[in-house]
């Protein structure tokens, strides 16, 4: 791996410039086959137009994907964003879109919920080994967020933590929907991990296309692109949208996300619930050790 610090660049990428010298690609981008606003002619043509390529990876669904690869005039990298039973996020990438198919349909389709928004009934263990039996390569996306979508929450131990980050090839370091104080976690994560580092839009609408990109000096292809990617010779560029935008790309999702509403809120609850119940108990175990603390210092003072 080459060093991680000098392979994330938190400021607007130059595509003009860099689609020149690189293979570019937006990692992460959602269509209108999941919570997306635009349909996959519409992001073809507008990632043709800034010469980078884009990976198509809707919530649960790879149609998607699968339409975007008969686009030969933009380098397409085949994925999926699997929402897991846990309710945090994994991105599968695939060179093939045969083993894109393949996992989706063994693995994926028979634990879906009833919706494409909803979480699927299978754990994020299980998800990360199928996608390696298929020859993908797993990124967690957005690993700090405000949420639970973002593996690093208060849902998992950190001993289960550590060995689902033993377990996938990689994280997304820079998300343009993600506050900057998650970015910078996200990125600080990827320089502990040395391991496969991205970064993508989560683009929602096409103005978002190419405000992140994974870049690398490799042949414009698939197969080299991830092979490259996942041994750490690629680099990060990229900024969060404003806040005007993000309000507007959450108005898409929620949109999108009306049929899933009541799980969606059961999740939420849930996780506020252990959040709540996690800072409870860290509050009281200052106050006790605070309150043994004073108890010794006034016994060490009287002796």
């Amino acid at each position: 791996m080459s060093n991680p610090i000098n392979r994330i660049l938190f400021e607007k990428p130059n595509l003009p410039e860099l689609s020149q010298k690189y293979t570019v690609v937006d990692m992460h981008f959602h269509s209108v086959h999941s919570d997306g606003r635009n349909t996959i002619d519409e992001i073809a043509e507008h990632a043709e137009m800034m010469g980078i390529g884009v990976a198509i990876t809707d919530h649960n669904e790879i149609q998607g994907a699968l339409e975007m690869a008969a686009h030969k005039n933009v380098l397409s990298i085949p994925g999926i964003e699997v929402t897991s039973s846990e309710g945090a996020h994994i991105l599968a990438y695939f060179s093939d879109v045969d083993n894109l198919s393949r996992f989706y349909v063994q693995d994926i389709a028979p634990h879906m919920g009833s919706d494409t928004m909803n979480s699927t009934r299978i754990g994020l263990e299980t998800i990360i080994r199928c996608a390696h039996q298929n020859q993908g390569v797993t990124i967690f996306p957005h690993p700090y967020c405000g949420v639970y979508t973002g593996v690093a929450n208060q849902h998992f131990e950190k001993d289960r933590l550590g060995k689902l980050l033993d377990l996938v090839d990689g994280v997304e370091v820079i998300n343009s929907e993600n506050l900057n104080k998650w970015n910078l976690k996200s990125a600080l994560l990827g320089f502990n991990l040395d391991k496969a580092l991205s970064g993508g839009s989560d683009g929602h609408s096409l103005y978002q296309l190419g405000k992140v990109v994974t870049y690398a000096a490799c042949p414009k292809d698939r197969k080299s692109f991830l092979a490259t990617l996942k041994n750490g010779h690629n680099r990060v560029v990229g900024k969060e949208i404003d806040i005007l935008h993000k309000v507007q790309s959450n108005g898409i999702k929620l949109r999108s996300n009306l049929r899933n509403y009541p799980q969606l809120m059961e999740k939420n609850i849930s996780y506020s619930r252990k959040v709540i119940h996690i800072k409870s108990k860290m509050l009281r175990d200052r106050v006790k050790t605070r309150f043994h603390d004073g108890i010794r210092k006034n016994a060490s003072f009287w002796k």
